[in-house]
């Protein structure tokens, strides 16, 4: 018993250092060479970097990607604050060499309501949807009407009939 006492918290350390690792793996995407110098203009840079989308990974800003790619956007986006563009002015230029799609969260307009409100109509629409079936089920399950006697003969008379 007192074998597994020092068993659980090296189980534990290990399921720690594995998780803190997992954790720190998406800031290991920004190469040191790829820093700048001042605090407040990396600063900046590592908040814009998070909203913009990886174009190659799509499910990770380009912050958290390692691709080629994203590598190649978060050069670009600290050249453009190093030469003093402010962040909407880094935003717009991406978004028009990029288009919308650069942006983890795009603009609310009429080209992005499908994008936007999509997955909340759907989700309506499915559960609209499940209360329709549900309900049509019920009406169809009636209670049977007893039998009249002459139905009561025929079963007796098919029952009887039938192997067993």
């Amino acid at each position: 018993m007192a074998a597994t006492a020092p068993n659980r918290a090296g189980r534990w350390r290990a399921a720690l250092t594995a998780l803190a690792l997992a954790a720190a793996g998406p800031a290991f995407a920004v190469e040191p060479g790829e820093r700048l110098s001042d605090p407040a203009l990396e600063a900046r840079a590592r908040d814009l970097s998070a909203e913009l989308r990886c174009l190659v990974c799509q499910n990770q800003s380009i912050d958290d990607s390692n691709a080629a790619l994203a590598r190649d956007l978060r050069v670009l986006l600290r050249e453009r604050l190093a030469a003093g563009d402010s962040d909407d002015q880094v935003r717009q230029f991406m978004t028009v060499r990029y288009g919308d799609f650069v942006l983890l969260r795009p603009p609310i307009r009429p080209e992005t309501y499908l994008l936007w409100f999509g997955p909340a109509a759907a989700a309506v629409l499915g559960v609209f949807g499940i209360v329709r079936f549900f309900r049509r089920r019920r009406r169809g399950i009636t209670p049977a009407a007893p039998l009249s006697a002459e139905e009561k003969k025929r079963l007796e008379t098919l029952m009887e009939a039938t192997p067993r």
